[in-house]
């Protein structure tokens, strides 16, 4: 090997923070840390230090139309494996959804709470340290989900049901606050737009137009997340959405990704659910099944932005690709540093 030695610990200049042309961007703050069941999701009690990572939300669908085939469980045998797989391959919480998000048959309430709530007691039993989350808009189905020990609602519909938030913090379960720009339950978006609000002290129009989505989505995540708190859900406990392509087209999730430190900088933890959307698929114009890698590619991004939690259908290489992304930010160490050092 020729050339000058370098310090140990890095390249030339290691540790500094400026460059030849200038001040070097820092790493971009982390959103805040999720509190479920009294614990702190994603530390790391195995190293040292006990870094935090980001967390991985496996989905399990009980259904038999949702968008990406191999997600389709509705089959009790085939959903338990697929959250031991889901637990063994480092997702720390199953999400478990009886409805299709999109257009398609109606399932009665107590369809869903059929399809969902004896599956939460079963893997509340069997897998006793997995977080449960329940993917729900109806507040008696959130209830009855509780009440079965899941930990957490998601309501991906943006608090269409008032009453879901109130159930939530009468339980004491955690909550998803998400964002539809007004899109009822299960119904497709055409030709959204969103105008900056010149009126609004607090969200004065944006130098890029692009922006007034992200301006929509803060007013309307940091609202639902306070309404959230006054019903009792502990702010550790309320994530917050964009919901990438829900009431949005490509280019407003696309956007949304590129402004993820804006929403990690809201002071609640930040779930992105980016696994194998339609604006990947449109972004690359692939079907759902040849879409992981964009998938991973927004991962990462969000994930260096500041993003902590990750719906995902590819658990392994989810968890893979925000390890990676974690030791580059420097909040936690690579699994094995042999290189150049033994």
């Amino acid at each position: 090997m020729t050339g000058a030695a370098t310090p140990a610990s890095g390249g030339p200049g290691a540790g500094d923070d400026t460059s030849s042309t200038g001040p070097l961007a820092p790493v971009p703050p982390q959103c805040a840390p999720l509190v479920l069941r009294g614990r702190e999701v994603g530390v790391d009690e195995s190293v040292p230090g006990r870094p935090v990572r980001p967390v991985v939300m496996a989905i399990v669908n009980r259904t038999t139309d949702s968008f990406y085939a191999p997600a389709r469980q509705l089959d009790d045998g085939a959903a338990l494996e697929a959250v031991a797989r889901a637990w063994s391959e480092g997702a720390a919480i199953v999400d478990v959804g009886g409805v299709r998000a999109g257009t398609g048959p109606e399932v009665t309430p107590a369809e869903e709470i059929r399809r969902v709530v004896p599956f939460v007691e079963r893997v509340r039993a069997d897998f006793p340290d997995l977080l449960v989350s329940v993917d729900t808009w109806r507040a008696e189905v959130a209830r009855e989900a509780a009440l079965a020990g899941a930990d957490l609602i998601n309501d991906t519909w943006a608090g269409h049901d008032p009453r879901l938030v109130e159930v939530a913090g009468e339980l004491g379960v955690g909550v998803v606050c998400s964002h539809t720009g007004g899109a009822t339950p299960r119904t497709d978006p055409f030709r959204v737009a969103y105008r900056s609000h010149e009126d609004d002290g607090a969200a004065t129009r944006p130098d890029d137009p692009r922006d007034a989505v992200v301006q929509d989505v803060v007013a309307t995540l940091t609202a639902a997340a306070a309404r959230a708190v006054a019903c009792g859900v502990p702010a550790a406990s309320v994530l917050v959405d964009p919901t990438h392509d829900f009431g949005k087209n490509t280019w407003h999730s696309l956007h949304l990704v590129r402004r993820t430190q804006a929403l990690a900088g809201l002071g609640f933890p930040l779930l992105m659910a980016l696994s194998r959307k339609d604006f990947v698929g449109e972004t690359l114009d692939l079907p759902a099944d040849e879409r992981l890698e964009g998938t991973l590619a927004a991962t990462a991004v969000a994930a260096w932005l500041g993003a902590r939690v990750f719906r995902a259908h590819d658990v392994a290489a989810t968890r893979r690709t925000l390890d990676t992304v974690a030791a580059i930010r420097g909040d936690a160490p690579p699994a094995v540093a042999l290189r150049g050092l033994a």
